[in-house]
């Protein structure tokens, strides 16, 4: 992932923080008003994506400072600390009001006042929502054009982008919950399906809050970088002239647009120290140059035989 693209995110949660905090305004005046427990869960929802947005960006901050001696290879997972605190606000504050306010509800159930303010409430919110949805989506799929819905998700670097997607996707389902438990509400006459759609949308943010909170979690333990991107870097290795063979490669994802990667190389055995030297400086300087998101490189002289037993005492035989 480019700074660029890096940036194109950021945007996005900008744009996502902006839209939840006047829906959030929009739906606790709604909520205080009307009495509905379905939009007091809609306006908690909001309130806690608008305080997630804050957290992302806060994530960005802290990702962007340089390396130093207590963190030498810089700050990235910052980003995906905070993105696994995210969905933890989910699941604690949104899911777990949300059913609160339901259960609260449907043993105590009570009408509604002035419905028709709670539709249209709802129905703006919808639009609002729906455009944020519509970027998020966009800039999700950009990176990720080539890949089914799942697979794009579970193989992304970049927690904000599927975050704001998913975040919009659940506030999107939530609304059409909550308008569907009004209407029941008034139109048999029984408070109680306010209630149920509160537990409803308590249950999808759960759901959710759980994808997300798996997700953050593998990239903030570490997982390897793209697959196109550890082909490429093997492939100048290769190319390199005094490379006998490119034994292997070893990258983790220090933060969306950083890549941390580790390169056996085994020399032809006519190379002296200085020569293995300058080989190992002209592989540096054009993998950087191609990739400049490898934040750092280590190169290993090692045979072939040697990576293979390496690798097989450390994964198990055969690996």
């Amino acid at each position: 992932m480019s700074k660029t693209a890096e940036g194109s995110s950021k945007t996005i949660v900008y744009a996502a923080l902006v839209g939840n905090f006047l829906v959030a305004v929009t739906k606790i005046g709604a909520a205080v008003w009307t009495g509905s427990s379905a939009m007091m869960s809609e306006a908690v929802h909001s309130v806690v994506d608008t305080t997630n947005e804050v957290l992302l960006l806060y994530g960005y901050h802290r990702a962007s400072r340089p390396p130093d001696e207590s963190h030498p290879l810089g700050n990235g997972r910052e980003l995906y600390f905070w993105s696994f605190i995210v969905a933890l606000l989910i699941f604690a504050l949104g899911a777990g009001v949300s059913l609160y306010q339901g259960v609260l509800h449907v043993t105590a159930p009570e009408p509604i006042e002035d419905p028709i303010v709670s539709f249209i409430v709802l129905g703006m919110s919808f639009v609002f929502e729906g455009i944020s949805w519509l970027f998020a989506w966009r800039r999700f799929r950009s990176e990720t054009s080539r890949l089914g819905w799942y697979e794009a998700f579970v193989r992304s670097k970049d927690p904000p982008a599927f975050m704001v997607l998913f975040e919009d996707s659940a506030a999107l389902i939530g609304i059409v919950i909550a308008v569907a438990a009004t209407a029941a509400a008034e139109w048999f006459a029984q408070p109680v399906w306010d209630g149920v759609g509160s537990i409803l949308i308590g249950i999808l943010l759960g759901i959710t809050s759980i994808g997300l909170a798996r997700e953050s979690k593998s990239l903030l333990i570490g997982e390897p970088a793209h697959s196109d991107l550890s082909r490429s870097i093997l492939d100048i290795a290769r190319r390199s002239p005094g490379v006998l063979r490119a034994n292997g490669l070893l990258t983790v994802q220090l933060s969306p647009a950083e890549v941390v990667a580790a390169l056996s190389v085994e020399f032809a055995d006519d190379k002296r120290a200085d020569d293995i030297e300058q080989c190992v400086i002209s592989i540096e300087t054009e993998i950087r140059r191609q990739h400049p998101s490898v934040a750092a490189l280590f190169i290993k002289p090692q045979t072939n035989a040697r990576y293979h037993a390496v690798r097989a005492r450390r994964w198990g035989t055969g690996a």
